[in-house]
């Protein structure tokens, strides 16, 4: 695995801690009704692409 590989992988990792803290968030205090599948769909797109990119390398 080169080294542009390993940032994407850590930036992927912050993301999704970022985005699980937020959906937890927006679960305990339901503002928008739609957040959390939004947050949820892009907790699944990020771990799509760390997938992809443990596979390839």
């Amino acid at each position: 695995m080169d080294k542009k590989a390993k940032k994407r992988i850590d930036l992927l990792h912050q993301r999704l801690t970022k985005l699980r803290q937020q959906l937890a968030g927006s679960r305990q205090q339901p503002d928008d009704p739609g957040e959390p599948q939004r947050l949820e769909k892009e907790i699944a797109a990020a771990e799509a692409e760390l997938a992809k990119i443990k596979e390839e390398g």
